[in-house]
């Protein structure tokens, strides 16, 4: 029995495995073809040598198969389980006294295997890819500055915004720049066009045309300056663009570095409400001090009414002030967040499984066909929730666990009643 019970799991995660590979291309391509498209602007269309190319694409790929992945044992499962229902396989399977727990346990198993996989893309080759494609990036940067310069962008930089219109090869058409100056002063520049010139070394150099010039004092804000030009010339340092490579977003950072920066950055936000709590103990010290001081002068007669109530009130209104103020660090829940995805996003496979082993055994017919529309559809509505549940934690501060983990509870929960279902039928 147990010869024939490895016959039949070989069989099943064989179907399972060559149906999850044919996803996986069809996912990979779009979010391959995804990258591309965003790559072309800003890099394949600067004369960027091919191989340093064909390196860039190559340390994106983590991040695109830990993303695949889930999807493609989605649709994967519901194509191979389509297609034993379709074909009368399960019936077979039964009748020769195989339950379906038995057709589950190879499927889940693998599902374990592509969860663990995706969470190691996620947590260790997405970091170290991203890691070196901002080595490579930024040694691109110092032979190629155009690159940070694209069409109908702004960019931000160290000291400066820059702002502009359409890109032409080494000619801008329009261009902003508002910079801060070493003494504090604020500019805002304003050019009809822009030439960048790669002849000095560590700069990007703007050849700017019929400028205009709006200069703000650092210590009167009300005095302020313009001025005209035919030409101008700017220089933006390299290393200050490069700068921001060198601190990467959480999710390009594994889950333990993640992990850590969230511990300390708790830390500090203690630390912060503490010193506030002694604000507070201290104003209220104060307001007592105050107030019995007050009281003797009144009866001392030293101090009007009025000016002992202006005085209070003053006090009192910098104590309910400290004690109001609520502290918040908004990158803090942006880690939370990543942190979370970074385990929900993998598990999806096991929960896309769950899901999908009940509702691949309903349809009878085109197994295959209908699977693969029906894990597209499922796909869309996970996505659509992810997306949704990331821009509530970050933007609305929704807790961070119920914002990365509410689309596989939906998921597992549908899995669950597709189960209930078919036993109550």
């Amino acid at each position: 029995m147990k010869n024939s019970f490895k016959t039949i799991y070989i069989y099943i995660g064989k179907e399972f495995v060559f149906s999850t590979c044919v996803s996986f291309l069809f996912f990979f391509f779009i979010f391959f073809l995804n990258q591309m498209l965003l790559m072309a602007e800003r890099i394949l269309s600067k004369r960027v040598p091919v191989w340093d190319v064909l390196l860039l694409i190559f340390y994106s790929l983590p991040g695109i198969i830990a993303l695949a992945l889930p999807f493609a044992a989605l649709v994967g499962s519901l194509m191979a389980i389509g297609k034993f229902s379709s074909q009368n396989e399960i019936i077979a399977f039964q009748a020769s006294g195989i339950a379906l727990r038995r057709v589950f346990i190879p499927i889940f198993t693998i599902g374990v295997f592509f969860s663990c996989f995706s969470f190691i893309m996620n947590d260790y080759f997405l970091p170290l890819g991203t890691l070196r494609f901002n080595t490579l990036y930024r040694s691109l940067l110092y032979s190629h500055p155009e690159l940070e310069i694209e069409s109908y962008s702004v960019k931000a930089f160290q000291d400066s915004i820059i702002a502009n219109g359409q890109v032409d090869g080494v000619s801008v058409d329009t261009l902003f720049i508002l910079d801060k100056e070493a003494e504090g002063s604020k500019r805002i520049i304003l050019a009809e066009s822009a030439v960048i010139d790669k002849s000095i070394a560590g700069a990007i150099s703007l050849s700017m045309k019929n400028v205009t010039t709006h200069a703000i004092a650092a210590d009167d804000k009300e005095q302020y300056s313009y001025s005209f030009a035919e030409s101008m010339e700017y220089n933006l340092l390299l290393k200050n663009i490069s700068a921001a490579f060198r601190n990467p977003s959480p999710r390009e950072m594994s889950s333990y570095d993640v992990y850590t920066e969230i511990q300390n950055k708790r830390a500090t936000l203690a630390s912060r409400e503490k010193e506030n709590e002694l604000r507070i103990r201290l104003a209220e010290l104060e307001y007592r001090h105050a107030y019995r001081g007050i009281v003797a002068r009144l009866y001392a007669g030293s101090i009007a009414v009025e000016e002992a109530g202006q005085t209070l009130q003053r006090l009192a209104s910098a104590a309910k002030a400290n004690r109001q103020r609520v502290f918040s660090d908004r990158t803090l829940q942006v880690f939370l967040v990543e942190f979370h995805k970074k385990f929900s996003l993998p598990f999806s496979c096991i929960v896309f499984i769950i899901f999908a082993f009940p509702v691949g055994l309903f349809t009878h017919e085109s197994g295959r066909s209908v699977g693969f529309g029906i894990g597209l559809f499922i796909s869309c509505f996970y996505w659509g929730m992810l997306v949704a549940g990331q821009t509530l934690g970050i933007r609305a501060q929704f807790p961070a666990f119920l914002a990365m983990w509410v689309p596989d509870f939906v998921i597992l929960a549908l899995g669950l009643a597709a189960v209930l279902i078919r036993a109550l039928k």
